[in-house]
């Protein structure tokens, strides 16, 4: 289409300047066009290239989808920015600046929203990672680094080399443990610092029903069918979680308490099939980060360059039952291969062709060796080291949540799950805008 228009452009030109024999010059700085995410077409960015330098890491969004009144959107980018809503946007913009969000809410209709983003005076190009539409993520796979080599023009006389830094706040142990744990056997106290219990409390008794994840010192993640009755949330107060726990009886060094005050459900969780299988827990108070109490990293889409090539691999973890059919008393760990949809299906066609989807992933072997009853809403977590394919034993990293246990197949003898199966995973890479909706 483009060349198209280009072609159009010159032929006019080329006339106009036959009938009147005068001589002419395009006006204004080239344009270019681009695509921000690459799963999108309908999000575009149009940079105007020869801006002063102080000016040029700025551009248009484009974004050609219908906004209807009450529309919320908001918009993540990777560094420092401005944004500016375009003349008569029937809309509100607010700004979330730990997070590097923008909110948008629609007090009108539009269509074909334009932006304008721009970084700070000198500094760098923000790229957008993140834009959500009433909970909807519509740039799962954002591109970035696209217009650094557009600036080609202006004054620059300073460079400098930052030495990147891994991020310390989620995904890391605080105690180092110098024993091989053995898949199947008892972990150590802190070895899981984000790993969360989840209790239903009733009148005359507290039972754990499931595992959850803590995210950051509020929110805990979890899956929707530990915290719904019937597909709709149940009160918070029948809910309570502990964090830095390792005994599921008796006691432990260090571990924290809290009640729950909102549970949040995703609106299109489906009980029966158990689609969009996950919820967050906002809890009454804030908790105390330790050696044992510590929030897990949630997956990005740049995860995967890191990991060394081949099966991906994850560590569940739980007091899920064990070989007696009972629950363990202290916390289990079972590292486990992602597998495709295909050797899912192969193996059990009338359970996994139902129930997998786009937004479910299987993983597990079918050897005896599986996450299985109490261990729903723990996490699928897998360990990204800092430089990318190092597989060192002693590599530094963090862990990341891609999964949240969700279901699997019965026993014929007892409803408890079968571990010779593969377990269904709600691919927690799939939510991330929804996760970035609620915990901001």
């Amino acid at each position: 289409m483009c060349k198209v228009i280009i072609v159009i452009c010159v032929l006019i030109i080329k006339l106009v300047s036959a009938q009147k024999n005068k001589n002419f010059a395009i006006v204004g700085n080239p344009l270019a066009f681009f695509r921000p995410c690459k799963d999108n077409e309908n999000i575009t960015v149009i940079f105007e290239a020869g801006l002063p330098p102080e000016e040029e890491n700025q551009y248009q969004l484009q974004i050609n989808e219908e906004f209807r009144r009450n529309y919320k959107m908001n918009l993540i980018f990777d560094s420092d920015a401005t944004v500016t809503l375009g003349n008569n946007t029937p809309a509100r913009i607010e700004a979330n600046s730990k997070e590097r969000m923008f909110q948008l809410k629609f007090y009108n209709s539009a269509t074909n929203l334009q932006i304008k983003v721009q970084g700070p005076p000198y500094g760098g190009v923000p790229y957008l990672t993140s834009l959500v539409l009433n909970t909807v993520e519509y740039c799962e796979e954002p591109i970035s680094g696209f217009l650094d080599d557009m600036f080609i023009l202006g004054r620059k006389d300073t460079a400098e080399i930052i030495t990147n830094v891994p991020d310390d706040s989620c995904g890391r142990r605080k105690i180092q443990h110098t024993e091989l744990i053995v898949n199947g056997q008892s972990t150590k106290p802190g070895d899981w610092p984000w790993h969360a219990a989840i209790y239903r409390l009733e009148k005359f008794k507290i039972d754990y029903i499931c595992g959850g994840t803590l995210l950051n010192n509020i929110f805990v993640l979890t899956a929707a069918h530990c915290v719904t009755s019937r597909g709709s949330p149940v009160l918070p107060e029948t809910r309570n979680v502990i964090l830095g726990k390792y005994n599921l009886v008796g006691g432990d060094i260090s571990p924290q308490e809290k009640g729950v005050h909102q549970i949040i459900v995703h609106n299109e969780f489906n009980p029966s099939k158990l689609d969009n299988d996950i919820a967050l827990i906002k809890l009454k108070s804030e908790v105390t980060f330790s050696d044992y109490v510590q929030p897990a990293c949630v997956w990005y889409s740049d995860a995967n360059k890191k990991l060394p090539s081949g099966t991906l691999y994850g560590t569940v973890v739980g007091w899920g039952f064990d070989q007696s059919d009972s629950l363990s008393s202290s916390l289990q760990q079972v590292t486990i291969p992602k597998q495709s949809e295909t050797t899912c299906i192969k193996s059990n066609p009338s359970f996994f062709s139902r129930l997998l989807n786009s937004q479910k992933f299987c993983a597990g072997f079918n050897n005896g060796t599986s996450a299985c009853n109490g261990d729903s809403g723990g996490a699928f977590v897998v360990f990204v080291p800092d430089e990318s394919q190092n597989i060192a034993p002693n590599a530094s990293g963090a862990w990341y949540v891609r999964g949240i246990v969700s279901l699997s197949v019965s026993r014929s003898d007892v409803p408890i799950c079968d571990p010779y199966q593969y377990v269904i995973f709600t691919d927690v890479a799939k939510y991330k805008g929804w996760l970035n909706t609620h915990m901001s």
